[in-house]
C-alpha cells in the first residue's frame, strides 16, 4: 500500500544523510543534491512523474531505522550497509547495491603512522548506530591492539571532532573518508591508511511486507544501471523511447511489453527515472567522479563488462 500512500500524498518521503559531500548535500540555492539524493529523484519520477516531488528527511545513523520502520519515510537512501541483521532482524528489504564500499581510516600525517595496524592505543572518532562500530572492534580484536572510541552522532560532528583533534583517527566508509578529506583546508596533512577492513555494500532500503513497493524501488535502481550498460542517457532517453531495434531497451522504456503495468506504474516509468538525472554513470560522475572534489574512480563500481562488479538483472 506504500504506492497508494505516495500517490495520495503527491510526494515521496525519502530519508537521506544529514550532510555528506557527494552523497547528500545542499547546493548554492539550498536544494538537496548528491548521489543518494539522485536516487530519490529517480524514484519520485518513476512513481509520480516528477523528480521534484520529494520530501527529504535528514537522518542520522541512529534514527534512520526507526524513521523507516515507523513510516516517517517511504524509502531510505542514506549510505546504509546491507547486512544480515538489518535485513532479517530489523525487518527491512534492501533493494540492491548502489555503491560498493569498505571501511577505512584517516589520520594526520604528523602521527607518523603508515598503517591502521600501528594504531595501538589511538583515539578513534566513530559514528554511533553504524556498522563501523562493530567492524572497528573486530579489527582491533583480531590484531590484538587497543583503542579509545570517541563516539560521534553525525559525519559533520565526526569531521569537526577530528579536525579539533578530539581523536587521532577517524574511521568510516572509504567514500565517506574521501568526502571528509575534500572539506579540509590542507588535505596534504592527512592520509587515508591502506587498509580496507570490511565489505560495505551500500544501497536503498524499504520496509518488509510490501513486495510491490520493494519491486518498484528495486527496478528503478536496476533501470539506472541497465541504462548505462545499454547506452541510454538523460539526453537520448526520449528519442530512444521511440521503438528501436534493441528489444531490451524497448521493454525498459515502454515501447514494447508491459513492465510498467506489472509494477503498477505508467509505461514510461523508466524514461522518467532516467530523465530525472541520467543513468548510473552520469550520476556517479556528476557527484563522486574524478572531476569532483571527491575524485573517486569507478573501481569496483564500474560495470561488470568494464572490470567492476556492478550488475543489474535484465529487463525482461
Amino acid at each position: 500500500a506504500t504506492l497508494d500512500d505516495v500517490k495520495a500524498a503527491g510526494q515521496l518521503k525519502c530519508g537521506i544523510n544529514t550532510g555528506l559531500p557527494g552523497f547528500a548535500f545542499t547546493d548554492d540555492k539550498g536544494n538537496w543534491t548528491g548521489f543518494d539524493v539522485a536516487y530519490c529523484r529517480a524514484l519520485a519520477a518513476a512513481v509520480l512523474g516528477d523528480p521534484g516531488k520529494v520530501k527529504y528527511v535528514n537522518l542520522t545513523g541512529k534514527n534512520r531505522f526507526p524513521a523507516l520502520a515507523s513510516g516517517e519515510i517511504d524509502v531510505l537512501s542514506r549510505n546504509t550497509t546491507w547486512t544480515f541483521s538489518r535485513d532479517v532482524d530489523l525487518g527491512f528489504t534492501f533493494i540492491g547495491v548502489s555503491y560498493y564500499d569498505g571501511q577505512g581510516f584517516i589520520g594526520r600525517t604528523a602521527l607518523g603512522v603508515k598503517s591502521a595496524k600501528e594504531l595501538d592505543g589511538a583515539s578513534i572518532c566513530i559514528q554511533t548506530g553504524t556498522t563501523t562500530e562493530l567492524n572497528l572492534a573486530d579489527f582491533f580484536r583480531v590484531n590484538k591492539i587497543k583503542y579509545e572510541p570517541v563516539p560521534i552522532e553525525t559525519n559533520e560532528e565526526a569531521r569537526k571532532g577530528y579536525e579539533a583533534e578530539r581523536c587521532d583517527v577517524y574511521t568510516t566508509d572509504a567514500s565517506g573518508l574521501a568526502a571528509t578529506k575534500s572539506t579540509f583546508s590542507d588535505a596534504s596533512k592527512h592520509m587515508v591508511f591502506p587498509e580496507i577492513i570490511s565489505k560495505e555494500p551500500l544501497g536503498p532500503l524499504v520496509r518488509q511486507g510490501d513486495d510491490q513497493w520493494a519491486d518498484i524501488a528495486r527496478w528503478t535502481l536496476n533501470a539506472l544501471i541497465n541504462a548505462e550498460e545499454l547506452g541510454v542517457t538523460q539526453a537520448n532517453v526520449t528519442s530512444m523511447a521511440n521503438k528501436g531495434n534493441n528489444p531490451e531497451i524497448n521493454r525498459m522504456l515502454g515501447s514494447e511489453g508491459s513492465l510498467g503495468e506489472m509494477l503498477g506504474l505508467s509505461k514510461t516509468w523508466a524514461v522518467a527515472a532516467i530523465k530525472a538525472g541520467g543513468n548510473y554513470a552520469e550520476i556517479f560522475e556528476r557527484y563522486l567522479g574524478k572531476n569532483t572534489a571527491l575524485g573517486l574512480a569507478r573501481g569496483q563500481n564500474a560495470l561488470y563488462k568494464d572490470g567492476g562488479i556492478l550488475y543489474a538483472p535484465p529487463m525482461r
